[in-house]
């Protein structure tokens, strides 16, 4: 997936830079602060609790941060963004603002509430606590914010065999943001009342993020920049969804929980299989529908109805 190459990269367009000092750990907020969902760590069996600081204690000392600057300087157009992947992000997020904005209010009533995309290195505090890059992407509900590493697609292509390519990284950005239009929609706590499973609550919840993620790239190439004539994005191909797939299948539970442990146990899944999550983003790039969506009410998380 090509940007065009003129399109402007709004210098507030992500937050960047910035980071926590050393001191203690913070707490995590009630209700959906509780909750943070996330592209690995869960799925290669770790701790998240050691990774977003203490989950249950309350902040210890008062830390010192320094305060996030705006979009990297070297992003101005969208040259810039199929150059660089810091650019790519903050230029897919201006697309996927753009997608938003027009189609909730169509397609479900509600106005798009903007958030804040974090790009960050080593560590960063949060609404949900204190986060290593060692967690992967992340949307934290408790303050709206999706926090991206971007490191982490190096290693999506390293560790985990996914595409190189702009969509695969873009598939990203849009999984995250998934969760903030899930946050709006209020399906995003469904992930905590049924953490763990095949047919999880947690699984149908990412399921879903994956098919938003669906729904922005069947609009991405259609949708008009604001104030412009010409979309974000030039028209997709078939291996820039190749490049989707790809990272929606590097992320599969029981791919990544082969490659780790050598087998595969769908009772500690949390995101979907691999086949499952390339199928759910497929439905929503085939539909642009958010109806098309519905993994809760899913029979089959294998064979979405949109696709069959």
């Amino acid at each position: 997936m090509t940007f065009n190459e003129g399109m402007q990269i709004d210098p507030d367009a992500v937050s960047s830079g910035g980071g926590p000092g050393r001191g203690g750990k913070i707490a995590l907020g009630g209700g959906a602060g509780g909750l943070i969902v996330l592209v690995i760590a869960l799925l290669l069996g770790g701790d998240p609790g050691s990774l977003l600081g203490d989950l249950t204690g309350a902040q210890d000392q008062q830390q010192t941060q320094t305060a996030p600057a705006g979009t990297p300087s070297h992003c101005k157009t969208g040259a810039d963004a199929n150059k660089y992947v810091d650019c790519r992000i903050a230029l897919t997020t201006q697309s996927l603002r753009a997608v938003w904005t027009d189609q909730l209010p169509k397609q479900t009533g509600k106005k798009f509430a903007n958030l804040t995309v974090r790009l960050f290195s080593g560590a960063v505090n949060t609404g949900c606590g204190q986060a290593s890059s060692a967690v992967g992407p992340f949307y934290c509900p408790a303050d709206r914010n999706a926090y991206f590493d971007t490191t982490f697609f190096q290693e999506l292509v390293d560790r985990f065999g996914a595409s190189g390519g702009p969509l695969a990284q873009e598939y990203v950005v849009a999984h995250e943001i998934g969760h903030h239009i899930q946050n709006q929609l209020g399906t995003l706590g469904r992930a905590q009342d049924d953490p763990r499973g095949p047919e999880s609550g947690a699984v149908r919840t990412e399921l879903q993020a994956d098919c938003y993620a669906g729904i922005w790239a069947y609009f991405a190439d259609k949708t008009p920049a604001p104030g412009a004539n010409q979309p974000f994005l030039k028209p997709l191909s078939d291996n820039d969804i190749r490049d989707a797939l790809s990272a929606a299948s590097a992320v599969g539970d029981d791919r990544i929980q082969k490659a780790s442990t050598g087998r595969v146990n769908p009772e500690a899944w949390t995101h979907g299989s691999s086949e499952e999550r390339q199928k759910w983003f497929l439905a929503g790039y085939k539909t642009g529908q958010i109806k098309s969506c519905d993994t809760y009410s899913a029979p089959d998380l294998k064979n979405p109805p949109a696709l069959r």
